[in-house]
């Protein structure tokens, strides 16, 4: 009876030890990307729809082809929110894109300027690229 004691309670020690040396569980995401629609490069864009020059100088390009642009590349790279999230919309993804372009900056830079993580981004500009290739290719020539 005393042994059923011993080996019950040395089962128990071994429970506690490991579920405190379980490691912790990772973050879905870090808290300020949740909050996306306030931190978001969007704001920004937003703000200089009023300076144009500024628009021009952020994006290499006038609102005006801007949002043409977006209407051409909008079927090819827009995505369906989620139970778990909202998409990153054809906008973001757009200004996003022409950002890095525009900057050459590293994805972790963009990350937080833009405020969409660095896997995301991984994975929205060369989509977005080929979207932009696809609608402009018949204007480019290649020798």
């Amino acid at each position: 009876m005393e042994e059923v004691l011993l080996w019950s309670l040395y089962l128990v020690c071994l429970a506690k030890k490991a579920k405190k040396s379980r490691r912790p569980r990772r973050k879905w995401s870090r808290k300020w990307l949740l909050k996306k629609r306030e931190f978001s490069h969007i704001n920004l864009l937003r703000e200089l729809r009023n300076e144009p020059n500024d628009w021009r100088n952020y994006l290499r390009m006038d609102e005006e082809t801007y949002v043409e642009l977006l209407r051409l590349v909008s079927p090819f790279i827009v995505k369906k929110d989620t139970v778990m999230r909202k998409a990153i919309s054809p906008h973001e993804r757009l200004s996003a894109t022409l950002r890095f372009l525009a900057t050459g900056r590293s994805f972790k830079d963009m990350e937080f300027s833009t405020a969409i993580s660095k896997p995301a981004l991984c994975k929205i500009i060369p989509e977005t690229c080929q979207a932009i290739y696809k609608v402009l290719k018949k204007y480019i020539q290649v020798c």
